[in-house]
């Protein structure tokens, strides 16, 4: 892939702090413009009203948008951001404007672009960067809008990637140096805006700056969506990231504590910028630039951030104010990399060597559970949901999600039973472990699920480029991934099979696909034993060897197993199975098992 820009951006926030801009949105409303002025010359027959699409603005009243980059560049800003907040299709359609997105967002790019290369150029030194600024929507994939459909969604994955990649293919046509996902209140939202742009990057073969910015919604720390603060960093952090931070929602002062706990825990650069203030009884913000600044001030004097700005309610005035403090700053260093698992459902899982034991709740797999596959055949979801609920409050860090079954449509009944555990807080909190033997299954779960699952599995079975395609898919929907101890031979059975296979695929995803290694979760299969025939009796024996070597061999990856299927022999007799259960995961654990699918409540 080639670089698209000049000058690394990367470098220099190595060396200071650099400014983004204030709001657009507070800038436009200065100008007190009515429907003739939104409409222009060239929509003056459109069947609705545009007055407050600020965005076709780029469009209708190009001198104003140029104007209020110039002020913005006057005052200091290192980056200016896009006037495409709205320019999505989801977001257009309430104009009937969708045909129009690529338009304004090619235009938008080019005022901004024609604006920071002029001061660029004016300040060599000093080089200007142009942000295509990337919205929401005005729609969530992670909570449905009807109270008595838990399983509706009014926008899916897929729809939300179609609109993104419009929209970024207009950015990028227009010039922008960086692309950045901001005010984000649904993290499943954003990995859409992300997959869009993995792809779009991949199908030009360019490398752009990429930036995260979520918004907390008050002061609990969390998303409107629900996650924490931590959740939602290990959710977005599967590919390479110039900077992750929050804006909007809250003023400087609330944001503080979150942006010092992000700040602690990520080895990206981190951006904050925050409202002028919370807004007053009529919606307005009263926050003064001195007073703002002095809010920043306190980040900026605990080296907490890379990146400042303003949000709502900001102006050039408030950017000049941060932009002199910027110049006496010292730029954040960010915190090293470690190779810790991190999973997240509406709260952070991290596993890290040496940690306990992580059980994974089993009794949500049609195959395991026939009371669980009656209810989902049944569609008795809130039941079904019981179960689930109920494997988290004996203990599961996360669940085992199966729909394997011949009497099912498992695509579908995995995606309505993900959709309504999404919107279950007791269970969202943690991750899910998307199972299937089928890749379209698990494709379609993972575009349900807004924190970092666990994919359940893949293998060589099918040989290498399938194995390689679909890794890149886990990769790109930010998934960690189970992969089994099973190639084009068949199932490894012995310990010298299970070695063969796990270091030839760990060096395909490490070495071949730069897959982070420490998103690798081995299973080197637990196979049942006493079965009466000899060749079984040393499974056991076996697969503790090789869950040692793997520990010894393959750095950062981590070790899971079906742990029921030790027993099958003796099913029926379940005191003798949880006894053998019980014995089996006592050397396992010791031999460096880290995870695995157990029925948590035993």
């Amino acid at each position: 892939m080639t670089d698209n820009q000049n000058t690394n951006i990367s470098e220099i926030l190595k060396t200071r702090v650099l400014v983004l801009d204030g709001a657009m949105g507070t800038m436009i409303q200065q100008y007190d413009l009515d429907e003739a002025g939104y409409r222009g010359n060239q929509f003056p027959e459109h069947p609705v009203d545009v007055k407050g699409n600020n965005d076709l603005l780029c469009l209708t009243r190009p001198e104003i948008i140029s104007k209020i980059h110039e002020e913005y560049l006057e005052a200091g800003a290192d980056i200016i951001e896009t006037n495409t907040f709205n320019a999505n299709r989801i977001s257009m359609a309430d104009y009937e404007m969708v045909d129009l997105v690529y338009d304004i967002n090619l235009e938008a790019a080019k005022l901004a672009k024609e604006a920071a290369l002029r001061f660029s150029a004016q300040t060599p030194e000093k080089p200007r960067f142009v942000a295509g600024a990337i919205g929401p929507t005005n729609k969530t994939a992670s909570m449905s809008p009807k109270v008595d459909d838990a399983g509706f969604r009014a926008v899916n994955y897929e729809e939300l990637v179609e609109a993104y990649t419009e929209q970024i293919r207009g950015l990028l046509d227009g010039g922008v140096d960086l692309l950045l996902v901001e005010t984000i209140f649904d993290t499943l939202n954003a990995k859409a805006a992300l997959f869009a742009i993995n792809t779009e990057l991949a199908s030009r073969d360019i490398r752009l700056p990429v930036m995260v910015s979520g918004t907390i919604t008050d002061l609990s720390g969390r998303t409107l969506s629900g996650q924490t603060l931590e959740a939602f960093l290990y959710s977005v952090s599967h590919i390479d990231l110039l900077s992750v931070g929050f804006n909007c929602s809250l003023g400087a002062e609330q944001l503080r504590p979150f942006i010092e706990e992000l700040s602690r825990k990520t080895p990206l650069f981190v951006s904050v910028y925050p409202n002028a203030g919370l807004p007053n009884q009529f919606g307005l913000y009263d926050e003064t630039p001195e007073e703002m600044a002095g809010f920043m001030h306190a980040l900026l004097l605990n080296n907490s951030v890379n990146i400042i700005g303003g949000c709502c309610g900001t102006t050039p005035d408030h950017i000049k104010a941060l932009s002199k403090l910027a110049e006496k700053a010292n730029a954040r260093i960010p915190i090293p990399p470690n190779h810790n698992l991190k999973l997240s459902g509406l709260e952070p899982l991290l596993v890290f060597e040496g940690s306990n034991f992580i059980n994974i709740g089993e009794r949500t797999n049609v195959s395991g559970s026939r009371k669980f596959a009656r209810l989902i055949r049944e569609e008795k979801y809130d039941k079904a949901l019981a179960i689930a609920r109920q494997q988290v409050e004996n203990g599961a860090q996360a669940i085992d999600i199966n729909m394997d079954d011949a009497m099912l449509d498992a695509e579908k009944a995995m995606v309505n039973f993900l959709n309504r555990v999404m919107t279950e807080p007791e269970i969202a909190k943690v991750p899910v472990m998307i199972d299937s033997s089928r890749w379209e299954v698990i494709e379609a779960g993972l575009k349900c699920v807004q924190g970092k699952a666990i994919v359940n599995s893949i293998s060589l079975k099918e040989g290498e480029e399938v194995f390689k395609h679909h890794a890149g898919l886990v990769r790109s929907y930010g998934a960690a991934v189970v992969v089994m101890a099973f190639d084009e031979q068949g199932q490894a059975a012995n310990v010298e099979r299970r070695i063969e296979i796990c270091q030839r695929a760990y060096n395909i995803l490490v070495n071949e696909l730069n897959f982070p290694p420490e998103d690798i979760i081995f299973d080197p299969n637990i196979l049942t034993v006493a079965t009466g025939i000899e060749e079984h009796n040393n499974y056991v024996i076996d697969y503790l060897e090789a869950v040692t070597w793997i520990k010894k061999n393959l750095p950062y990856a981590k070790v899971s197993g079906g742990i029921s299927n030790l027993s099958f022999s003796f099913r029926g007799n379940e005191v003798l199975r949880e006894t053998m259960h019980a014995a089996f995961l006592y050397h396992a654990i010791k031999a460096g098992l880290d995870m695995g699918i157990v029925n948590a409540g035993n």
